[in-house]
């Protein structure tokens, strides 16, 4: 039968997308755009970092670039051609659970990308001269962390956070990098890479019922069972120190919330743009403007489908991290303090100029509908979003804070000297 017959409209439950789960059970989620003429897919496959086995850290990140040096009738060099030939702005990822890869193009080419990205994920050359290649721009990008400790120290910091081995360092570590060996990955890769247990998703102008029919063609006889799930164990130390001689500390710290199936979700989102949501913000005004004591501060959240967090960042000097790192946790335990209508305003503003934004953006609505499949099994609407973000209320957030207290964090520094903490702990020297 026909796929378009087959496959069951999202807007029986949200108006504003499409849904289809293939009989194999790969899920397509769609966003019509009518204001665009571009279209933009990506496909999130499982096989993200903790979902690779101990001693392959940083694996995923080979695999995202392996996929691509030949496929089907194409090598390395031919299939860059064919894609670059369709003008696809590409995209690639690696988080803890999914390699995420996808394009962005003119609407008119999006039949034919499908077809070479049909080709990459099913049948891949995965040429071993390739695969000493793809390992090394993978060692190369570890290295390259040695110049930005901001990103180190948030990789090092979610790693230790999360139980093991759900925040696993997504780019890798140079030891397990260099000990992989092209067979090995190889058979990682064909039981992660399924498109049965794919979510996809696809967003701008397009015709729903042609992507269905073209990934029907392409992945229907796929019906491998996926990867086991995964079995988180213990979280890591509270404190860690990476020791580097350096004019500059580098602080990271996170702090559990709530996830975004929780009924508080929009509680936490607002509450944090209270914290770190612009110039205004408590932590801009009291460790930055009042103070003086770094040249970098802000918090965001951040969560997994297992966990959350509220992960903030601070760049200062020795003379003051001690004093850095005590301000901002006295803003995450007295934030509920003097809460006032305006800062209530701002951080909505600037949640839903956020959402604006990025619902403008068929690259970032692709992905996000994927997101939200994944974590909550359902894609939200925005419009929705939107009230129930100015649905919330000062009392409310009062009352969150109360029940879910920024108050037990994980800490990790990078600089010539550790910290001291507010509370008993063993410092781990990585």
């Amino acid at each position: 039968m026909h796929t378009a017959a087959l496959r069951v409209p999202f807007s029986k439950v949200m108006p504003t997308h499409d849904q289809y789960i293939m009989p194999n059970g790969m899920v397509v989620l769609g966003q019509p755009m009518e204001a665009v003429q571009t279209a933009a897919f990506v496909f999130m496959l499982p096989a993200g970092s903790s979902r690779m086995p101990e001693g392959t850290c940083g694996a995923a990140n080979v695999i995202a670039d392996w996929l691509f040096r030949g496929a089907g009738d194409m090598d390395s060099r031919q299939l860059c051609d064919a894609l670059d030939g369709l003008g696809l702005q590409r995209y690639t990822a690696v988080d803890h659970t999914h390699l995420t890869i996808g394009a962005t193009m003119e609407a008119s080419h999006l039949h034919q990308a499908l077809g070479l990205y049909g080709e990459v994920i099913s049948r891949p050359w995965l040429d071993p001269e390739q695969f000493e290649l793809a390992r090394q721009l993978a060692i190369d990008e570890v290295k390259a962390l040695d110049d930005d400790p901001q990103e180190k120290v948030l990789l090092e910091l979610k790693e230790r956070f999360y139980p093991y081995p759900l925040g696993r360092h997504p780019v890798g570590r140079i030891d397990q990098l260099q000990s992989l060996q092209a067979q090995h990955v190889a058979s990682l890769l064909g039981q992660h890479i399924r498109p049965s247990r794919a979510i996809f998703g696809v967003a701008g102008m397009y015709d729903f019922g042609q992507v269905c029919d073209q990934l029907e063609a392409l992945f229907g006889q796929d019906s491998t069972a996926g990867p086991e799930p995964i079995r988180p164990g213990p979280v890591g130390p509270r404190y860690t120190h990476i020791p580097l001689e350096s004019a500059q500390v580098h602080i990271g710290l996170m702090t559990p919330t709530v996830g975004p199936a929780d009924p508080d979700y929009y509680h936490a989102r607002v509450t944090v743009s209270i914290l770190s949501g612009g110039m205004s913000s408590r932590l801009f005004v009291q460790v930055r403007e009042k103070r003086g004591l770094c040249y970098a501060v802000n918090a965001r959240y951040h969560c997994l489908k297992e966990a959350a967090g509220i992960i903030c960042y601070a760049g200062t000097t020795p003379p003051h991290a001690q004093q850095t790192l005590q301000i901002i946790i006295d803003q995450f335990r007295g934030l509920s303090q003097g809460l006032t209508d305006s800062e209530l305003d701002r951080a909505k503003a600037g949640l839903k100029s956020g959402l604006i934004l990025s619902s403008e953006s068929s690259t970032r609505r692709a992905a996000a509908i994927c997101t939200d499949y994944h974590l909550l099994g359902r894609v939200r609407d925005l419009d929705q979003i939107k009230a129930a973000i100015d649905a919330v209320t000062i009392e409310g957030i009062q009352d969150f804070l109360a029940r879910h207290p920024f108050d037990d964090f994980t800490v990790v520094t990078i600089g010539p000297n550790p910290v001291e903490l507010p509370w008993d702990h063993g410092i781990q020297a990585a």
